[in-house]
């Protein structure tokens, strides 16, 4: 055998001596022929693990065993993930993760780089920029990733930048482009605007062309989000009469033809009132409550369309789908800078306590990033 060989065999052998590391040895890529696998050297990751549900103390940073990808998967090294609702509540013990997800590591999205690859993956080579949705576990060095749920990173996004981008954008393009089928030069209304969803949306619906307004709870995130596009706010503080005198005057009476709730609670029969004839509202979030009154008359009467999303829950063959559609229409645009994400603020994963508070104080504008990969 020439010098490479034997250089390979005697790490073999001195690998051999050590028991827990012998089934890394495909990973570590002591075989030649493993074309597009990248060397992972390691059995162990940090990651965020929920202890106990509660406030943000009950969150921990703990070493773990590394996941293995399998048949059509890819294992990511993460190097920024960002914070959501979703993981607030999952850490609450309010929102458990789907089955097949982890349970005790939130995270719902992620940007890393291609770190191994499974049995028959053969979309991406090992160190390629990606990203993408995931239904748990994107707050930890590594996760494995169907390889048709990530998206290649555009060259002009910094790791956080890329980080800030797929849970917000995705959800706001399949609701907006996808399920309600905006239309240039029609008008949408944007609850949370200053929230990452809603600044998404409010680029998305300018990008098509149509018309946003948006509510938040005070007037600077309004006046902050007009640089991404906003047509006019209002702010709202538990009364909704504000809103719909707004309404009146920016649809000039006819009512507006879609609308992105991520509030619900008594936004929603203030919804249904706002909508013109034949509207559509997309119910995404409900932290403003999930009980309510609504006139039903009025639903029929306008002929409106009402539809709940979300993506967590989806099978895998509809997030492949949201995936690729985001791939193929909204990712051209962050790459000649007609769309930007929005980075509120950064923590290292070490300070994901701090970054919960942050989430909770309902003052962030934009995303909560964190910095995962040293």
């Amino acid at each position: 055998m020439d010098w490479r060989q034997e250089k390979k065999f005697s790490q073999y052998l001195r690998l051999r001596s050590v028991p827990h590391i012998c089934p890394l040895l495909a990973d570590v890529g002591l075989y030649a022929n493993r074309p597009r696998t990248a060397r992972v050297y390691s059995a162990q990751m940090r990651a965020v693990i929920i202890t106990r549900p509660g406030g943000p103390e009950g969150l921990e940073i703990r070493e773990i065993e590394k996941p293995r990808p399998g048949p059509g998967e890819v294992l990511v090294r993460v190097h920024a993930s960002a914070l959501n609702r979703a993981d607030v509540l999952q850490r609450q013990g309010r929102y458990p993760a789907p089955a097949g997800a982890p349970q005790d590591i939130p995270g719902l999205e992620f940007a890393g780089e291609v770190a191994a690859l499974g049995e028959r993956a053969a979309r991406w080579r090992a160190g390629q920029r990606v990203f993408g949705i995931t239904a748990g576990g994107a707050h930890a060095e590594y996760l494995v990733s169907h390889e048709r749920m990530l998206a290649e990173v555009p060259d002009n996004l910094s790791w956080s930048e890329a980080a800030a981008i797929p849970e917000a954008f995705i959800t706001a393009h399949d609701a907006l482009w996808k399920q309600a089928e905006l239309a240039a030069r029609e008008t949408a209304l944007i609850h949370a605007a200053g929230s990452g969803v809603g600044l998404a949306a409010i680029q998305l619906v300018r990008a098509k062309g149509a018309i946003p307004y948006g509510t938040s709870r005070t007037a600077d995130k309004l006046q902050r989000a007009r640089q991404y596009g906003l047509e006019d706010g209002v702010a709202l503080s538990g009364d909704l009469q504000a809103m719909a005198q707004k309404v009146q005057h920016w649809a000039q009476g006819a009512g507006l033809n879609v609308i992105l709730d991520l509030v619900g609670g008594d936004y929603f029969p203030a919804n249904v009132e706002a909508l013109a004839s034949r509207g559509r509202l997309l119910l995404v979030g409900t932290v403003a409550g999930v009980k309510t009154e609504v006139a039903l008359g009025t639903i029929l009467r306008k002929r409106l369309k009402i539809i709940g999303t979300v993506l967590r829950g989806r099978s895998l063959e509809e997030k492949i789908a949201v995936t690729e559609a985001f791939s193929k229409e909204v990712l051209p645009l962050f790459a000649k800078g007609d769309l930007r994400p929005v980075i509120d603020s950064e923590f290292a994963v070490s300070q994901v306590q701090e970054a919960h508070q942050r989430m909770e104080s309902n003052e962030s504008f934009g995303k909560i990033i964190l910095r995962i990969a040293a």
